[in-house]
């Protein structure tokens, strides 16, 4: 039997083109530098490239935290299993202590120690200066993001859904993902159910505070929905849940939003594929075409510094030059696979 080829072809999600947008060269690095890096012959760069692709940021892991944890808290109420809320602290702590030693030894340069689940993170590659205060507060953020998810109304909300309400608990890339004017989009919602009028509603859970994208990213998620489900992406309930501040935001759906995130995907995609020169193929030009940020603030948050020879860039180091204060921590929840 043959073996299934894997190849790089062309998508769009909110996080590519949030790279995209940032830094180009990032992009490039993140999305054609890497290829391949995972197979037993790549070269040395792009294996390289590809373990930095895969490094968050603190901020970033104490997200993913905390919707891996609601994840599997919603799973269960599905499955009508109990739900032990300080089990699940207590779980999530040893977690992060584990993922934490792991990191900091860098065993995901190790081709026998690497985890599918953790990859490791950016501070401690570029052995950034960290004060221990600032990782017991990362900590912090997760329990408290947890505890009130978990004295929220939304235990109940689950617990009272039919078995045919449940729709979708984070699916993964595989599924979550439609075609949009001969595209592939990929858009992954954390939670989406029906109420007993047979209306969809969709939740995104969110660690930071409100930012800008964040309304387009669930306007995706009603559109793929829409195609999935066969209903007007205007019917579809979006909400924002800030878990730790307490906040739920309903961001409306209406036929002038539709039609302007298909002008923002369609112009984010014609930009994209302007840099390509085999556009069938998804084939890049050269790396040099793909300039690197003048933002440094965007260095300092990438993992792929080394390879642009900013490996010294950091928020620290900018504060010191008088480039102004690291900017607030904020989240972001997109498919890493798209």
């Amino acid at each position: 039997m043959g073996q299934n080829v894997i190849t790089n072809d062309f998508s769009w999600s909110k996080s590519r083109h949030e790279k995209f947008s940032g830094c180009r060269r990032a992009y490039f690095l993140h999305y054609y530098g890497s290829w391949g890096g995972w197979e037993n012959g790549a070269s040395e760069e792009a294996r390289q490239l590809f373990t930095l692709k895969r490094l968050a940021n603190r901020f970033n892991w104490a997200g993913n935290v905390v919707h891996a944890q609601i994840r599997d808290v919603l799973r269960n109420i599905q499955a009508e299993r109990a739900v032990d809320g300080e089990g699940l602290l207590k779980r999530a702590h040893q977690l992060m202590q584990r993922d934490f030693l792991y990191s900091r030894s860098k065993s995901y340069w190790e081709e026998g120690k690497r985890r599918p689940d953790f990859t490791g993170l950016v501070e401690h590659e570029y052995d950034e200066p960290v004060a221990a205060e600032e990782w017991r507060r990362n900590w912090q953020t997760v329990e408290q993001g947890l505890r009130w998810f978990l004295d929220s109304a939304w235990i109940e909300r689950a617990r009272a859904l039919k078995a045919q309400h449940w729709l979708e608990v984070d699916e993964g890339a595989q599924k979550s993902n439609f075609d949009m004017e001969g595209v592939k989009v990929f858009a992954i919602p954390d939670f989406v159910f029906r109420d007993d009028a047979g209306r969809i509603t969709v939740v995104d859970w969110k660690t930071g505070k409100m930012r800008d994208g964040y309304q387009d990213q669930v306007v995706g998620y009603a559109l793929y929905l829409a195609h999935r489900y066969r209903v007007a992406p205007e019917s579809v309930r979006c909400l924002l849940v800030f878990v730790n501040q307490g906040d739920e935001v309903e961001v409306p759906v209406d036929e002038a939003t539709v039609k302007r995130y298909r002008i923002f995907f369609e112009e984010s995609v014609r930009s994209m594929q302007a840099l390509l020169q085999n556009a069938a193929l998804n084939v890049p030009v050269e790396a040099t075409e793909f300039p690197k940020t003048d933002d440094l603030k965007e260095c300092a948050r990438c993992a792929f510094r080394r390879a642009c020879g900013r490996q010294h860039v950091t928020f620290a180091s900018l504060e010191g030059q008088g480039e102004g204060p690291r900017p607030p921590a904020t989240e972001q929840f997109t498919a890493s696979a798209a």
